[in-house]
């Protein structure tokens, strides 16, 4: 293997800076809406909540491809959304695929979460005068802390390892799109194993960093 890696020579190592900030966007972004509507869902039980469920965890069961051609649909230019904003073959494009794909990782486990949590102390929080805004991030963030952080590292490594939804409506540009995922692919495609072996490797160490970090800081609670 370190032979292969070795021919190569210079590798560019572009596909790992566009990697992380396309992933740590959308981990961002998916760890704020998962905790927010999680949050919501417990509040509602109206005749829509399990339509609502099915939707928010519907993109765990559907192949990246399927999501990639929706989003392609709803983003395309012909669609009415690319007369406002065009994504479409940019690295924002990766950016709202990545957290479509995570999304149901988080919402699952922050609503998980939130249910464990005494429901007297959030009661107790209300008679204090707290707003619901302030009892979600004061009071329900904080108990549920280990929770929200494991749900926030599984997206993570999901957002890192996404492919399918990614080439669909991001595509595979150099230096612009081009994640690690779809250097690997196409670099076994053209013959560079050891390129796609040293960005196999950075991959499973980026993603068993996540891990170890949130094992560690849950060791240190």
């Amino acid at each position: 293997m370190f032979t292969l890696v070795a021919q190569q020579g210079a590798f560019d190592i572009s596909p790992i800076w566009i990697s992380l900030k396309v992933v740590v966007v959308a981990t961002l972004v998916t760890a704020l809406a998962g905790i927010m509507l999680a949050r919501w869902r417990m509040t509602y039980q109206g005749k829509l909540a399990s339509v609502l469920d099915i939707i928010f965890i519907l993109p765990l069961a559907l192949p990246p491809t399927v999501i990639g051609l929706v989003l392609l649909l709803a983003f395309g230019n012909s669609s009415p959304v690319s007369a406002v904003i065009n994504i479409i073959f940019t690295w924002h494009a990766a950016v709202v695929a990545s957290i479509i794909v995570s999304f149901p990782l988080m919402y699952q486990t922050a609503l998980a979460s939130f249910k464990q949590i005494d429901a007297t102390l959030i009661d107790l929080a209300r008679i204090d005068g707290f707003s619901e805004w302030k009892i979600l991030w004061r009071v329900m963030v904080p108990l549920a802390w280990h929770g929200l952080a494991a749900g926030a590292t599984l997206s993570f490594v999901r957002a890192l390892g996404e492919f399918g939804a990614t080439l669909m409506i991001a595509g595979n540009i150099p230096g612009k799109t081009q994640t690690m995922p779809l250097a690997i692919f196409f670099s076994v495609e053209a013959g560079e194993i050891g390129y796609a072996v040293f960005l196999s490797c950075m991959n499973i160490a980026i993603s068993i960093t996540a891990i170890a970090l949130i094992n560690y800081f849950e060791r240190r609670r």
